[in-house]
């Protein structure tokens, strides 16, 4: 049975996509590939939520972004972590693990 997509929880995007260029700087689309990637399938972003993602991100400098050169040999810009963006990372991470195990201690009570 094919996996479904899942619609992604409010705050979760930004999180995914800290995650993804967490190991190396990537452009929008290899994010994009990368975020299908890591979720097996179950998240996919559109441009049109990913880029404003991006956008806000740099104002908030969790991100800084530069143009290169992609694997096509075009212009892309690519997006890679600050120190700030990783110990927002981490913060994240452990905010969102609270809400993990606090959803599946709501789910197993009876």
């Amino acid at each position: 049975m094919p996996r479904r997509k899942a619609d992604l929880l409010r705050g979760t995007l930004d999180l995914l996509v800290m995650k993804a260029v967490s190991p190396e700087a990537l452009h929008g689309v290899g994010i994009a590939r990368r975020l299908e990637q890591i979720t097996k399938g179950t998240f996919g972003v559109s441009y049109g939520s990913l880029f404003p993602a991006l956008h806000r991100m740099e104002e908030k400098g969790w991100v800084s972004s530069e143009w290169c050169l992609s694997e096509n040999n075009r212009r892309a810009k690519y997006y890679q972590l600050t120190a700030v963006g990783r110990k927002q990372f981490e913060l994240q991470q452990r905010e969102w693990n609270r809400v993990v195990e606090a959803m599946a201690m709501a789910l197993q009570s009876s």
